[in-house]
């Protein structure tokens, strides 16, 4: 059949291009070939960043600087307090607080450490400026830790240690850890300590509250703190390390 300008469109012959690996094939209908419609894809972006890209424990607490920030303005009222008097000392503390707040809006960085140590502070100069003495700054951190020290105890009687559930928290690699023996033993003996270590607080520092000796209490809270919190820490790697050691070698 020859074409031309009154031939019929539809019996004119098509060319086709040669099909390239690896490309869709056409399928044909009886009008022509019917082309290959990519599928859309099934995750949005904000799915895919729900997913995969979640903020750890640690990211949401700021990271190192954060949980440091978070108690710079404990640190200034138990210095201010040791060199001059309550009223003095509650008000440096305070303006720790918004200062710490304002270095990180001013670094970009997350404001929720700053918030909470400000918040914190807050409710400690708050109970001190209510009783009149300075010992009741320290109140809220002996509730804070007998409060702790129950809860370690009571999750390794639980079988779910917090150590274990702290630690993976703030990694975020799941509680997938517990359905090995070994790790929730060793996960166990960390929690033990870190109940230890907030024991040790809760004795120490209630007996100077007790004898208001509020001088030696500051020295005690910043003495007990990121110390005793470094040994605990290094437990919990050491013990971690010991009970991955024979999976790994298998």
């Amino acid at each position: 059949m020859t074409s031309g300008p009154g031939a019929d469109p539809e019996s004119a012959p098509t060319t086709r291009l040669p099909r390239v690996a690896g490309e869709p094939v056409d399928h044909e209908s009886p009008t022509g070939p019917i082309p290959v419609v990519p599928a859309a894809p099934t995750d949005t972006p904000d799915e895919k960043q729900s997913e995969g890209n979640m903020p750890t424990l640690m990211e949401q607490m700021g990271g190192i600087s954060g949980i440091v920030a978070s108690t710079v303005p404990i640190a200034v009222f138990v210095v201010a307090n040791v060199l001059f008097e309550l009223q003095p000392a509650l008000i440096a503390a305070l303006v720790a607080g918004v200062l710490v707040a304002i270095f990180r809006v001013v670094r970009k960085q997350p404001l929720q450490p700053a918030i909470s140590g400000l918040v914190g502070v807050g409710v400690c100069a708050f109970i001190a400026y209510r009783t009149g003495e300075a010992r009741g700054f320290y109140l809220p951190g002996l509730l804070y830790s007998a409060g702790l020290c129950l809860a370690f105890l009571v999750s390794i009687a639980v079988r779910w240690p917090l150590a274990g559930v702290i630690w993976h928290g703030i990694n975020g690699r799941g509680q997938g850890w517990r359905s090995d023996r070994r790790m929730l033993a060793a996960y166990s003996w960390a929690s033990a300590l870190w109940a230890l270590v907030f024991g040790a607080r809760l004795v120490v520092q209630g007996w100077l509250y007790n004898a208001d000796e509020e001088t030696w209490l500051g020295i005690a809270r910043l003495a007990m703190g990121y110390p005793l919190i470094g040994v605990a820490i290094v437990g919990t790697i050491l013990a971690v390390r010991r009970a991955e050691r024979p999976a790994k070698a298998a």
